[in-house]
Formats: structure tokens, sequence, C-alpha cells
């Protein structure tokens, strides 16, 4: 590959002529694969002399070996550089002239990931000019006398962070703070460029580009009902999506069959990457805005009015579905982001990317039902979770596209219509289903779920037996559910409970978390193992005539015991809180696998509540946690309460004060 040059002007002051963005040039650029892919671009600059070099301006790490050979004027004057930009926040270290550096950006500390978004460029001549590239940020400035300097780079996404994408613009001024302080007066609100066919030289599309699209199942007929035209440029043709607005040009869009898009911008020079960057450039797809121009959705003049509207990530996109028989739908200009942003939903002022919604609102809030057409990758899924948020997910829809292959889906729209045809892409969208709602389902959700308690597949609907036949008439243990155990002191709550354990355990192999408070734990693995083993621990008379557990039969126990409990204790004084007693249950389920929780007993618990809080209303909210805990995890949950007093004819009443207990 021939070597790519940076094309330089000089610092003479010059007018240039904002009209016309792209004239007819010599090659400044002896790539082929730039020249086969991009147009061929010169600079509006008139009397302006320039030299060409060898050297790629690049960003470079913060270290730099001085060259003794270094003018100390040119040394000075960098230092003066760098404190005026240290006064500004940039911390610039030993950046030397002709380098691009990436760096953090003093306004916005790269958001929260910390991002290195500020690119800063140092002129032969000392001065700078900077801006970040994060999109809630867009800080720039420069130093300097009044010099122009006009620079673009083209680059792979991927190495978004260390180079520049886009354009720098930016006019010097004589001092760096009152630059600084205009920068931080700009208005968000920019003057709106008027745009025709004419000026951007616009013509009908070619028998060529009408073939291409003809491949891609694209009609002339539809090609021209949406106004898609081409440009050209020398030798060069590229696509132009036309963005309207009440018949009026907006916006517009190119892309050259090697789908790069790109838009038409204020061109000075390229600033040109080495042979390994140009390898990754053909794999990227990349656009540039259209300067002063407004964003808006593409095809916005076809949802005037519409109660269903759909949205698709790409023009071609929006072209399928007018084959497939809907003229309803806009695309998004500007791709998707990589991630669904964890921040909360931004103002309209502060919300820059998705600026295009707002622009079109009043088209967009008439729809009843927006259906959410993007690609399938994660990019797209993340699209249509902001597109929902900015939208209201209560009128949202969404696309879920036919496999390819036992391991793949279709993309986008435009591969289903070139691969399965119009009326299958016309299928999918009518089958699209509603957008999530978290916390609102429908039993269309719950289907799958309802046929296996039908044919008990589980084998635990109707519940588990305890155990013991008289008993299973009236009780069975259900997974999800919760039982309050209750009586009279000392009627045996706890040992029944120990009981039912085992034979939950013998029938079904359940495990289980113990939060007993009032047992020690040699006392309860006691209890536990004689009725396991059905033996005694010790050679008491309790026994009676049964034979104590040999040390066999102990070792044995003691493996049951550890395969079988998982104990949830708590080792200093405090008392543990309901909260603290649930997430350790929940670590035990996800952990161990365990199926019942046994809280025993209520009052071993800390109580403290507010005090505009009633014991009835703590006592609901305590009972709901625990409910939820145990339909979440399938676990059942036993929990032991001791009633408040026993009444006279020998009944108990609610547990710990509250009727919440037996209801």
């Amino acid at each position: 590959m021939n070597s790519a040059h940076f094309i330089h002007f000089k610092s003479t002051p010059t007018s240039f002529n904002h009209k016309s963005n792209i004239l007819p040039t010599n090659n400044l650029i002896s790539s082929g694969l730039l020249s086969n892919s991009f147009p061929k671009l010169a600079p509006v600059i008139h009397d302006l002399s320039f030299s060409t070099r060898a050297s790629i301006p690049r960003p470079v790490s913060e270290a730099y070996l001085e060259d003794p050979d270094d003018n100390t004027d040119d040394k000075e004057q960098l230092k003066l550089l760098r404190l005026k930009l240290k006064e500004i926040g940039i911390e610039c270290g030993s950046c030397r002239p002709g380098q691009t550096y990436s760096l953090n950006c003093p306004m916005c500390n790269g958001g929260d990931s910390g991002e290195k978004k500020l690119a800063l460029f140092i002129a032969d001549d000392g001065n700078a000019v900077w801006t970040c590239f994060r999109a809630k940020c867009g800080w720039k400035g420069s130093t300097g006398v009044k010099i122009y300097h006009y620079f673009i780079f083209f680059l792979p996404l991927s190495l978004f962070e260390y180079f520049f994408q886009g354009l720098i613009m930016l006019q010097g001024s004589a001092d760096v703070k009152s630059s600084y302080n205009r920068m931080n007066k700009l208005t968000k609100v920019k003057k709106i460029k008027e745009i025709t066919e004419r000026e951007l030289k616009l013509e009908p599309l070619c028998h060529d580009l009408c073939e291409y699209f003809a491949e891609r199942m694209i009609s002339k007929e539809t090609l021209q009902r949406n106004s898609v035209m081409q440009r050209r440029y020398e030798n060069q043709i590229v696509i132009a999506f036309t963005y309207r607005r009440k018949g009026e040009l907006i916006s517009c869009k190119y892309r050259d069959l090697a789908k790069h898009f790109w838009q038409v911008l204020s061109l000075i020079y390229f600033c040109m990457l080495k042979d390994a960057l140009f390898k990754k450039l053909k794999m990227v797809s990349f656009y540039m805005q259209e300067t002063d121009t407004q964003k808006i959705l593409y095809g916005l003049d076809d949802i005037e009015g519409a109660r269903d509207v759909i949205i698709v990530e790409g023009e071609m996109d929006k072209l399928a579905m007018e084959e497939a028989g809907f003229r309803n739908c806009v695309s998004v200009p500007d791709g998707a982001p990589q991630k669904v942003s964890s921040k909360d939903l931004p103002s309209q002022e502060q919300d820059i990317k998705y600026q295009y919604l707002w622009n079109c609102k009043e088209y967009l809030e008439k729809a009843s039902r927006i259906i959410l057409a993007t690609d399938g990758d994660q990019p797209g899924q993340a699209l249509a979770e902001e597109l929902a948020r900015r939208l209201g997910r209560e009128r949202c829809w969404r696309v879920t596209w036919p496999r390819k292959n036992e391991n793949e889906h279709f993309k986008d729209a435009n591969e289903v219509l070139m691969f399965m045809g119009p009326s299958v892409l016309r299928e999918v969208i009518e089958s699209a289903e509603l957008y999530p709602i978290k916390g609102l389902f429908s039993f269309k959700n719950y289907l799958a779920e309802i046929d296996a308690y039908y044919h008990q597949t589980l084998g635990t609907e109707i519940g588990i037996s305890t155990g013991w036949k008289a008993m299973d008439d009236l009780y069975n243990v259900v997974p999800g559910e919760l039982t309050i155990v209750t009586g009279v002191p000392n009627s045996g709550k706890s040992e029944w409970i120990d009981a039912l354990l085992c034979n939950l355990n013998q029938s079904n192999d359940w495990k289980f978390a113990l939060c007993s408070m009032e047992n020690k734990v040699r006392e309860h693995a006691r209890k536990l193992l004689e009725k396991r083993m059905k033996k005694p621990f010790f050679d008491v008379r309790y026994g009676k005539s049964v034979e104590r557990m040999s040390k066999e039969e102990l070792e044995e126990g003691k493996k049951w015991l550890s395969d079988t409990f998982h104990l949830i204790r708590c080792e200093n004084d405090c008392l543990p809180s309901i909260s603290w007693v649930l997430g350790l249950a929940k670590a035990a389920v996800l952990r161990h696998g365990v199926n019942g929780l046994v809280i025993d007993p209520y009052n071993e618990l800390d109580h403290q509540r507010p005090p505009n809080q009633t014991e009835t209303e703590y006592v609901s909210q305590m009972l709901t946690s625990i409910k939820r805990f145990a339909q979440h995890h399938s676990c059942h949950v036993w929990f032991v309460a001791h009633p408040k007093q026993r009444s006279r004819g020998g009944c108990t009443g609610p547990g710990a004060g509250t009727v919440l207990f037996i209801n």
C-alpha cells in the first residue's frame, strides 16, 4: 500500500467558501482503498500554500524522549502552551507538536467509565485545538493567534478512544481563558442550514445503482417514491438518502456500495492512518453528519398521522418494509449504541444522541402503537431499549427475526426480504409482541408453567406428602408457600418441624436452611440425628431398651447432616433482622439448592420499626417479604410464631399480637 500523506496548510490567515463543501481535486490519497471507498475531496481554500509530509500524526503515549537538537525557543513556547492548558485543566504532560493525544476531559472527567475522550492536537506553531467526543459533553476550544486548523480522521470505531472521528473546525483565539469562557457559554441550539437538491448536486439513480437495489429486492418505484438519489464525485457515484419533512429537504446521508456511510462536510484535508488501520477500515461502516442540519427520522412524512409506526435501524430496512407493504415506517439516522445506558433518562436538552426523536415528537406522539424492528444483534436490541425508554414502553411492540439456521437469526428487515421474501417479512411484523414492561405480564407468559401444572410434570404441583398418612388429608408441603407453625409453649412445635424435615429428605431428598436461634448447634444436631437414625444419641432412659447409635452410625449421620442442612446463625450479640435472614437464605438456595427454610422462632428476630409504623403494619410487611422470597425461589418456608397468650378455652390467640398470622 502506498504511504498516506498528511496535508498540512500553512498558518497564513485566509478566507474560505462555506457554500460549496466538496469540489473536484487532484489525488490527495494514493491508497487504493480510499480511492475506491471515499469521494475525492479538496480543500476550499484560496491562495493558500501547503506541503506534504510522509509522517502521520497519531496518538502517542505521554512518555517522550526530548531531542537534544530541539530549538530552545520552541521549548519555551511549548512550556507556555502547557501552562495555558494547565490553567483550564488539560494536563498534556510531554505533548509535542504535530501529534494528536487522547486525554481526560476536565469538563466531564470521561463520565462514569473515565474514558479519555478529549482529543488534543498541537500544531507546529505552538498552538492547540481540542474537543471532547463524549456525546454529553462536546467541550471544545483552542489557543493562540487567529489561525485556522482543519483536520479530519477516518478510522475504525473500535479505536475511537485513541483517534478522532468526524470533523474539528475550530478558530483560534488570542486568549485561552476567553476562549474557554466563550465555549462554556455556547448554546446547544445551532442555526439550521437550508439545503437543496441543486446545491448538493443530487440526480436520479443511474442504471447500475438501480441494479444494486434490485439485488436487494428494492424496486425502482420504491426508490423513486422515497427520493433515493445519487451524487457524483469525479469518477465515483454514491447513494444519497434524502431526509425530508413535509417534502422539504432537511438533510442527506450518503452511502457507497461498500456500505460506508458519510455525509457532506466542510473538508480541508485528510489525516490518514497506516496500513494496519486501513485493513480494519474495510470492515467498518461509519457516517458523518451534514453540518448544521437538523437530525430527523428517515421517511418522516410516511408516518404523519399514522396510528401504527414501525422504526428500523437503517434506510435499507425502511425501503425493505415498503416492499412488504408497510409505508408507515421510519429509520433512525445514527445507528445503534453498543449497550443500554445505565443512567437515568436525560432531559430533552441533554438528550443529544437521540435528539432526532425530540425533533419528530409531533409525529410520534400521535402513534398508539410503535413497532421496534431494530437489528437482532446486541447494539440493535440496545437501541430498541433506548427508544422504548423515550417513547414509552406501554405503546411499544418488538419484533423477533426468524431463524437463518440452527445457530443464527436474520439480522434485519432487508435480510429477511432478500432471503425469505416480502410475505415472510410481513408475517414477522404482524406477529410483533408487546414490549416487556417490568412487573406487567400476561397469562401468555406462563402458558408453559400452566401446562406443567396440569400434567404435574414436576411432581410437586399439588404438594408433597408429610410422611404421615393421617396428616396428608389435611396438610401437604408445596414449594413456594409459607407455613405458620404456632401453639402453646412446649407443645413440640420445633420437634414436629424437625421430624417433618427428616421425612421430606428421606422421601424427596430435600435440603434445608435452618435459622433456629433457640437451639444450640450440637443439641439441634442430636435431635436431627436421633430422628434420622431412629436411635438415641445418648444411653439414657428416654431411649428405653433401644440401643444407642454406634460410632459408625454417628459418622454416617454427620455426613447426612452436612449434606442436608445449612445453618443461618448470628454469631454476635446482635439480633438478626428478617432481611438478613432472607439474604442468607437466598445464598443457600443459589449455592446449595435448598428447598426449605425454617425460621424458629419469630420472637428471636430483631423487630425494630419506625415510630410511625404499627406492629400490624410491620408484621404485614415482614410476611409479604417472606412470601415473595418463597415464590421467587420455589422454597417452602416454615415460620414458628409463639402465641401472645392462651385463652380460657385452651385455644391459642394470634401470634405475636397480630391477627395477620392466622389470615
